[in-house]
């Protein structure tokens, strides 16, 4: 064995999207890509804001000496004070630059947020379907994911969640707009959530954290906002990052908000500063928070793909397919026609289409498209999808 048993097993558990990829890489090379229907990775394909190229080049021609050097771990004031400023309205809370703390994309603002304040041994609770790698992350700090079902729509369970709860839990992440199915939680679920958590703070005399992972906030449809998550329970952080509202998946920016009433804000800033640092990440890109603290509240053309959304939805209806209709997010979780999941999206590989088993999402029976691709590409997979359902 050349490499850790564990990451041998997490490998194997995290092998479909990998096989997705690697296997479109065959079917492209083999029929052409423009042959291919691949719906297997949610990768942003919109061109940024047009505000964003300006931005960069703008401050890409800045000369002044210190620009590309290190800075304070929670990175440059001016951007988080930028971010601060734009919270106070999407949020509703009065937050300073001082509980911004920014990050490599959200990815790296859970691990700095576990980091900090898991003990081994500690559990994260989330919602299932849920996106694969939280139970990577929490294993990073030595804790351990559970999930719970949510209802047939994907809308929280709150009995579901109180049940799991325990004297071990630590942590609850919830991803809304979600990854893989796109559902956003409403005011209500929200609310009942918060109070659950501070009722069982106070039960078993231990800060429980709500994780709010955001990166889809500002991709939503059909006039839906997206609850703040501050103004239901004080104990919370924000993850989230710039690179669907933006489309800079590759640039690796994100931030980290603190409820300004944390009851342990200050333990928490200094524990975020030093996770920061210590897990290798030392700080977020230099150029990149100086371009985002200008484009404060800039997304991209959500109605393209709101557009790509209906078409993919009209036509999968129209070949009997069963879904909830996506409220964000760019994903649609469909039940798959037989019970297995894996065994359906093989006989759509040989229609050379793409997309990844639900169950790889803790979503069995169902399997997820993700829609950010060419309308062509949804266009003419449609046939495709038609067939298989009839044929299954």
């Amino acid at each position: 064995m050349t490499i850790a048993k564990k990451m041998t097993v997490f490998g194997e558990k995290s092998s479909w999207i990998r096989k997705m990829f690697e296997e479109g890489a065959r079917l492209k090379k083999e029929f052409g890509a423009d042959n291919v229907f691949d719906f297997s990775l949610g990768n942003p394909d919109l061109s940024p804001p047009a505000a964003f190229q300006k931005t960069l080049e703008a401050v890409a021609a800045s000369k002044d000496d210190g620009c590309h050097a290190y800075m304070a771990n929670a990175g440059l004031m001016e951007t988080r004070q930028a971010i601060a400023n734009h919270l106070v309205e999407e949020q509703g809370v009065d937050i300073s630059g001082d509980e911004i703390l920014m990050t490599c994309g959200a990815a790296g603002a859970l691990n700095v947020v576990l980091k900090t304040i898991l003990d081994p041994g500690d559990e994260v609770i989330t919602p299932a379907p849920f996106f694969v790698e939280y139970r990577f992350y929490a294993d990073n700090h030595g804790g351990s994911l559970i999930t719970v079902p949510t209802h047939t729509d994907f809308t929280l369970d709150l009995d579901a969640l109180e049940k799991a709860i325990s004297p071990k839990t630590k942590a609850v992440i919830v991803n809304s707009p979600n990854n893989p199915t796109g559902q956003v939680y409403d005011q209500a679920s929200l609310t009942a959530l918060g109070s659950l958590l501070t009722a069982k703070s106070t039960e078993l005399e231990r800060t429980i954290y709500l994780l709010s992972d955001e990166p889809y906030r500002k991709i939503v449809y059909d006039q839906i906002e997206v609850p703040s998550i501050f103004s239901v329970y004080s104990e919370t952080l924000v993850c989230t990052s710039y690179s669907k509202d933006l489309s800079i998946p590759g640039e690796r920016l994100g931030f980290i908000a603190i409820h300004p009433e944390a009851t342990y804000k200050t333990e928490l800033l200094a524990g975020l500063n030093l996770a920061n640092r210590i897990l290798g990440f030392v700080n977020a890109p230099a150029l990149m928070q100086r371009v985002a603290a200008r484009l404060q509240g800039e997304k991209v053309d959500v109605s393209r793909y709101q557009k790509r959304r209906d078409l993919l939805c009209k036509g999968l209806t129209d070949a009997g397919y069963i879904f909830t209709t996506p409220p964000g997010a760019f994903y649609l979780f469909p039940q798959s026609p037989i019970e297995d999941d894996v065994a359906f999206v093989r006989e759509l590989q040989n229609e050379r289409i793409l997309v990844v088993p639900g169950s790889g999402f803790g979503g069995p029976g169902h399997f997820r498209i993700s829609y950010c691709v060419p309308e062509k590409t949804i266009a003419d997979a449609l046939p495709g999808f038609k067939k298989v359902r009839a044929k299954l």
